[in-house]
């Protein structure tokens, strides 16, 4: 039986459609992963430029016009992915003075982590491109005290304060406030785990496309404070607080 001439023009057709996609799913297999549109330690530099005019009492409140608005209804670019505690107190978009569009935020009390918690870190890293993870432990956080005080909490609580343990005993022997101690060190042993995270974390730190840190939020005076990754060692990244306000706020309105 020969084939119709419309039935060959529908072939025709339908191979013009899908042959493309088709393309594109192979070419994406061989595809070099995209780099982050802004450096990691450039992000890291407009996030403790941000905090330094929020300490001071100059935030800009940059990216709230309807203008930003309307151009974020197209997608989101997000600059930094920060990791931070549910505590009322400890807002990521008011201490690093940035705004719509800007921060991928995710809170939950003691800033832990779980399957929901590193898929969300793993989808903006690798489908939003950002190349920046910032783990915000803060000064008096109850999740944390709770962990050092012990016991039994009741109801889904208690997990909380399981996953915050390994935090208390690595400090245990410390001389100090053994809370904020504790602290500092849940905030760093997230940090390390999300490094070592496989498949997708450890493989684009790896390939210089992600840099993970861990920080403290003082509730008094609204300094961020980049913590080293081991105790006792001075962070690199200490100096960048003190970095112009002006340069780092221009560097992310061009990245816009």
């Amino acid at each position: 039986m020969k084939t119709s001439r419309s039935v060959i023009m529908k072939r025709i057709i339908l191979a013009a459609w899908v042959l493309p996609f088709c393309c594109v799913a192979l070419a994406s297999d061989h595809a070099e992963p995209a780099k982050p549109k802004i450096a990691a330690d450039i992000a890291l530099e407009i996030l403790m430029a941000g905090n330094k005019r929020f300490v001071a009492g100059r935030p800009l409140f940059p990216d709230q016009s309807p203008n930003r608005r309307r151009e974020l209804a197209g997608g989101q670019k997000p600059f930094a992915i920060v990791l931070t505690c549910a505590d009322s107190r400890v807002a990521p978009e008011l201490y690093f003075d940035q705004g719509l569009g800007n921060l991928f935020v995710l809170r939950n009390a003691g800033n832990i982590l779980n399957d929901h918690t590193i898929g969300s870190i793993e989808y903006a890293v690798e489908h939003l491109h950002t190349g920046l993870v910032v783990v915000v432990g803060h000064e008096k956080c109850g999740a944390v005290a709770a962990a050092v005080a012990g016991g039994h909490a009741p109801g889904h609580v208690h997990s909380i304060i399981e996953s915050i343990q390994p935090a208390v005993k690595a400090t245990a022997e410390q001389s100090g406030d053994q809370i904020d101690n504790a602290v500092r060190a849940n905030a760093r042993l997230v940090a390390l785990a999300l490094q070592a995270s496989d498949p997708i974390l450890h493989v684009a730190v790896k390939q210089g496309r992600l840099k993970i840190v861990a920080a403290r939020y003082d509730l008094a005076t609204g300094r961020v404070e980049i913590l080293p990754s081991t105790p006792g060692v001075a962070p690199k990244a200490e100096g960048a607080a003190g970095a112009s306000a002006e340069k780092p706020a221009a560097v992310a309105h061009a990245a816009h």
